[in-house]
């Protein structure tokens, strides 16, 4: 799961209900939001994760900052993968 995060682009977005697909595991979208909570490496841009309906979600390092490295990359105004 963190490996398909981490395959995440620079400027793009990823659903936890995308990703849990990706993964194999297409019911645990709530179980991908956990592990990316604990989630301490940089390398797994867990940021670039957000929530279905297109809202940004939860963050280990607040929901302000995820928002503001969102904005950063330009992925504010994209699209999540479905």
């Amino acid at each position: 799961m963190l490996v398909v995060v981490a395959g995440i682009p620079l400027g793009q977005t990823m659903t936890y209900q995308a990703v849990a697909r990706k993964a194999g595991s297409p019911k645990a979208a709530r179980a991908v939001g956990n592990i990316l909570n604990k989630n301490h490496n940089p390398a797994v841009p867990c940021h670039r994760v957000i929530r279905s309906d297109g809202a940004i979600g939860g963050y280990n390092r607040g929901s302000r900052n995820k928002q503001l490295l969102l904005a950063e990359e330009g992925a504010l105004a994209s699209k999540p993968t479905p």
